[in-house]
């Protein structure tokens, strides 16, 4: 008899649910059939049953959190049953060692965790028994049974086991070392929070909150453009004034004396250039690809984004999620047809059939064996469903998903971009820019998410034409700061490894699997910097914390915090899956490396500053907010307590007491240290930095006893 292991008790359901069955605690019996013979018995895990033992387990001395105890390197890694799963990991090594049990076929996720979950069960179950491996990227009836006729040896994928397990072992020992360093340090300068640090969050966080300094330290300044409006023959349209490809005027006074200058005058087309383009349908999605294009049509997480995929994937219509190929190979392919036949009765997609390629296999944008990673993309499966059956967020994902097989089924887009350049009295320049579709290809299918797509046409126009300006405006504009990232703008730079590419180069990386974390991975990495206050996301931006701040102002630019680094790591560690590189050596490097990070923090605290940032918050997360008094209230003489997002009196409950003062004032944090000396002398030190709009300012806040409140005192100025 057969024991499967699946990672999960949904996945073992739905494995078994095409054969004749007894449900049992804990497992499924598969009765006799053409397949299995003598029957098969299909159990699971959770999620991950082991995990690597704690530091104590190792070495007692290992619990206290000591300067003298780093770096903590075991002699070998040692796995244990998660106690809160231990009830289900018996029923499984009871399984295992069944008698009649002479194979196990490994049923685990066809990927890298999958492939650790699983193996580490039989593992620990003491137990070796003959084992083969279910490799499939759908779960519909046909893949699983052509799965389970075709299974792959256990030696197959026996390296996708050690890069799963090096992986964790690495993470382990630099994400303890480096979390324990910074958190013994950074406690010694009054922060008792726990700051946890790794290989793949720490050059995330690293990434946001470089773009959260951007853009605190952005100084906007005016400009101002010239519009005019063009009358030519009776063909009417705008340009905008430019002089060395540049439309930005500094001073008002400049952009109103060329507006006074071209005012009623003569214009002349002098330039008229136009440009087609095609563009090719979008590549299929795979996880990252399509969580970003959900994260901007929908504000879905990609957690969420995940969660719902993988809900498409357990009901077996659509192909395996956590893939990091764009492609399919002539075996998906060739079901194409089938699955668009179906698609075309349901009323959604009706209007976008007969598609005008009925086969794409042999369009290699698509179509590439070579290309192909572990899994296929993400497509549709020939179990065709109507998304007006699934749920909301299902239905949402499943379209996308199914848009983009028709679309890559569609001709290309074309559009002409018109430039124009028209000559105001032979001398000033300005430049009109409009565009048409000449075809609009797969642009029936996908629309366009973005809002500059909407078409600027320009009348027909020809090189010498004359006319006059009709109209003309100064406008003016302000230089903006760079934008907050969204998660779904995350997802895509962890796979970029925080490099900045153009849109080909992007689509070209997005095949690989250089960058920070994995496809499977990437989604968890993000919530867990939302779990450990490192970020909040709000309105789908991502703002980087104090705590975030803090940690990151404290590695620097070391090796820790580099994306480069980390992404060369994940290129190895998938060398290793290859069979390509030794896990040993790769160890050796990651203990060589907590060593480093360990000296790195010494060396730095020496000269840390984290002047502007609100470290009073940060130990009150592990204190719970300190109830001690900050100083006597001035409008009731009561206690002054920290309440979280303010200071409040503690006689509110009492009396209603109304003094309160808020934690932040025009984008700068009031500290303790300056609200005490406000409650005791009656102004606090002078504090740099305040901003209302574009204005940053100087000044005191002081105790206004005639107002009975708080007020700003400025400076005197020096003669």
């Amino acid at each position: 008899m057969k024991l499967i292991i699946a990672e999960k008790p949904d996945q073992g359901l739905t494995l078994s649910k095409q054969f004749k069955t007894k449900k049992h605690l804990g497992y499924i019996e598969i009765l006799p059939n053409d397949l299995f013979g003598e029957g098969a018995l299909v159990t699971w895990a959770v999620g991950h049953l082991c995990q690597l033992a704690a530091p104590e387990k190792y070495h007692s001395e290992w619990k206290k959190w000591s300067l003298d105890t780093l770096p903590i390197i075991p002699e070998r890694f040692q796995y244990e049953v998660t106690k809160s799963k231990a009830k289900q990991f018996n029923i499984v090594k009871s399984l295992i060692r069944k008698p009649e049990v002479k194979e196990i076929i490994h049923a685990g996720d066809a990927g890298r965790e999958g492939e650790l979950i699983v193996r580490n069960v039989v593992n620990l179950s003491g137990v070796n028994k003959p084992m083969k491996r279910l490799w499939i990227s759908s779960l519909t009836p046909k893949s699983i049974y052509e799965g389970f006729s075709s299974l792959l040896l256990e030696e197959d994928t026996r390296s996708l086991y050690h890069e799963a397990y090096t992986r964790a072992c690495a993470d382990w020992i630099v994400g303890m070392n480096a979390s324990r360093i910074y958190s013994i340090l950074l406690k010694k300068q009054g922060m008792s929070d726990v700051f946890s640090a790794g290989r793949v969050q720490t050059p995330t966080l690293a990434l946001i909150v470089k773009r959260e300094k951007e853009i605190e330290e952005f100084v906007s300044e005016p400009f101002w453009e010239v519009i005019a409006g063009f009358s030519m023959n009776g063909k009417k349209y705008e340009g905008k004034w430019q002089q060395n490809n540049e439309s930005r005027i500094k001073t008002k006074e400049l952009a109103e004396k060329i507006a006074g200058f071209c005012k009623g005058k003569t214009a002349e087309i002098a330039e008229l250039n136009t440009e087609r383009k095609e563009y090719q349908p979008p590549l299929l999605f795979n996880l990252s690809s399509l969580q970003a294009t959900v994260n901007k049509l929908y504000k879905f997480s990609p957690k969420k984004t995940l969660d719902v995929v993988q809900s498409l994937y357990q009901k077996g219509i659509v192909s395996y999620p956590r893939s990091d190929s764009s492609y399919v190979t002539k075996g998906e392919a060739e079901a194409f047809p089938d699955i668009l036949q179906k698609l075309s009765s349901l009323p959604a997609y009706e209007s976008l059939f007969p598609v005008p390629n009925a086969s794409i296999i042999n369009n290699k944008r698509f179509v590439n064996e070579k290309k192909v990673t572990d899994h296929y993309a993400i497509i549709p499966t020939e179990q065709v469903t109507n998304p007006e059956r699934l749920s909301e967020d299902e239905r949402k994902i499943y379209d996308l998903i199914i848009r983009r097989l028709i679309a890559a089924h569609y001709d290309q887009a074309i559009f002409d971009y018109t430039t124009v350049k028209t000559m105001v009295d032979k001398r000033a320049e300005f430049i009109s820019k409009g565009k048409q579709q000449i075809q609009e290809g797969w642009r029936k299918v996908i629309f366009a998410l973005d809002k500059e797509d909407d078409d600027i046409l320009l009348p027909l126009l020809s090189e010498g034409e004359e006319g006059t300006v009709s109209k003309i405006k100064v406008k003016e504009g302000k230089t903006q700061p760079p934008k907050r990232y969204t998660e779904g703008q995350l997802i895509t730079l962890m796979k970029t490894a925080g490099k900045h590419l153009d849109n080909e180069e992007l689509e070209k990386v997005l095949m690989k699997t250089e960058g920070l974390g994995t496809e499977a991975t990437r989604a968890g990495i993000i919530t867990m910097l939302k779990d450990r206050k490192y970020i909040d996301v709000k309105k789908n931006q991502v703002f980087a914390t104090d705590k975030g701040k803090v940690l990151i102002t404290a590695i620097g630019d070391k090796i820790l915090a580099s994306p480069e680094m980390t992404a060369k790591w994940e290129q190895r560690l998938h060398e290793i899956g290859e069979g390509k590189a030794s896990p040993t050596v790769f160890m050796e490097a990651v203990k060589k490396l907590s060593s480093k990070i360990i000296a790195d923090a010494v060396d730095l605290s020496k000269s840390w500053d984290f002047n502007g940032l609100d470290t009073d918050s940060i130990q009150r997360k592990t204190t719970k907010r300190s109830s001690g008094s900050i100083g006597k209230c001035k409008l009731c003489g009561g206690n002054v307590v920290d309440k979280g997002e303010f200071y409040g009196c503690s006689n509110y409950s009492k009396t209603k007491c109304s003094f309160t003062l808020s934690k932040k004032i025009l984008t700068i944090k009031i500290t303790k240290a300056n609200l005490k000396k406000l409650l005791d002398t009656g102004e606090t030190e002078l504090i740099s930095g305040f901003k209302k709009g574009e204005k940053a300012f100087d000044a005191f806040l002081f105790w206004d006893e005639g107002a009975k409140k708080i007020s700003f005192k400025f400076p005197s100025k020096q003669s």
